[in-house]
């Protein structure tokens, strides 16, 4: 006997991504700030200066990579249940990537899911952690293996938060914003090597031209069975230097800067990329001052830990890989040898 249970049914996911002076926010229901203390201290108060809710309560947990666990998730589950929080209860993610993404996997978990809302205080997140409803965290085998799709009812991106970032923070960002003008629009890139981040019209313009291009990926390939997966342009090199450094030696930003670089060292072995396309991104990356090297100590280790990325499947292990600039390849076909060569270059 076979019995049928039929789930068919259309859902709504759509947001808005604000990129604007926070608005004044009002829930009526119960609200948790997620956070931590060094964001809380800069900006707390501002934000609860916006927030109306029937409760409000804050969740503060460590800040940096290596708190992005399962500890820090309980954490905000357990402030959620000593709260009494039900299901339609809110979460409010206010922070960077690290904070959005625990928050989003807590608010995923919680009850079987409840709602929650980003408000990303750093540039990175702004241009890219925020949007797309990736959530998770951390464990001993790499970089965000335990998660879940969980897509937030709104996101709120105010400049008011990057006024406060440590010049390092701001350029892990900026390598995020060069990440999605290699891969889509060379005509953006172009546009990057000669715009001044640091005012504040033209970084308002790299923002929204970030989040227009991860908005028109995701509403293609949401839950990354093709074309999405291309976001991820240097991470499956910079997540095995963030593991082998233990999330404490480089900034996520930094990490994917260095990954592209080492993608875009494969494009050109490849004949995908020219020389001077390379040159010329990791030109751009470094006029922000972000690192375009990193020491392997161990290539075959490397390179056995690209199979704990996500994207790779069985034996097969998939590379991110720009066509010149513009353009990009999501390809499982290249040869061991040939990436072994490249990673070869900056053995010790």
């Amino acid at each position: 006997m076979t019995i049928d249970i039929n789930l068919k049914k259309e859902i709504d996911l759509s947001y808005k991504v604000t990129i604007d002076t926070l608005p004044q926010l009002h829930f009526d229901t119960k609200v948790a700030v997620v956070t931590n203390p060094t964001v809380s201290a800069l900006h707390l108060e501002y934000l609860l200066s916006k927030l109306n809710a029937k409760e409000v309560h804050v969740i503060t947990v460590p800040d940096g990579e290596e708190y992005k666990n399962w500890e820090s998730i309980e954490t905000v589950l357990e402030g959620m249940f000593e709260a009494r929080f039900n299901r339609n209860s809110l979460l409010i993610a206010f922070g960077g990537g690290v904070i959005g993404d625990m928050t989003g996997f807590a608010a995923s978990i919680y009850q079987r899911g409840i709602d929650f809302v980003q408000i990303p205080t750093t540039l990175l997140s702004q241009v890219d952690a925020s949007v797309g409803g990736k959530t998770g965290f951390n464990n001993k085998y790499g970089k965000n293996l335990v998660g879940a799709f969980h897509q937030p009812k709104a996101v709120y991106a105010d400049a008011h938060f990057l006024q406060t970032l440590p010049k390092r923070e701001f350029a892990a960002g900026v390598a995020e914003v060069v990440k999605m003008a290699v891969c889509f629009d060379a005509e953006f890139f172009s546009w990057l090597e000669s715009a001044d981040l640091t005012d504040a019209q033209q970084l308002a313009e790299a923002v929204a031209k970030s989040v227009q291009t991860k908005a028109w990926v995701v509403a293609q390939d949401e839950k990354e069975r093709g074309l999405r997966a291309a976001l991820n342009y240097g991470h499956t090199f910079g997540h095995v230097i963030e593991k082998e450094t233990n999330y404490t030696g480089f900034l996520h930003g930094e990490a994917v800067a260095i990954g592209m670089v080492m993608a875009n060292d494969t494009a050109v072995a490849l004949g995908w990329m020219s020389p001077e396309e390379a040159t010329r991104v990791k030109t751009l990356l470094e006029h922000y001052d972000l690192p375009t090297t990193y020491t392997i100590d161990d290539v075959e280790q490397f390179y056995e830990t690209f199979y704990l990325d996500k994207k790779s499947a069985d034996s097969a292990i998939t590379f991110i890989i720009p066509k010149s600039l513009g353009g990009v390849e999501i390809t499982d076909a290249i040869d061991a040898d040939l990436i072994k060569e490249v990673l070869g270059h900056y053995a010790r």
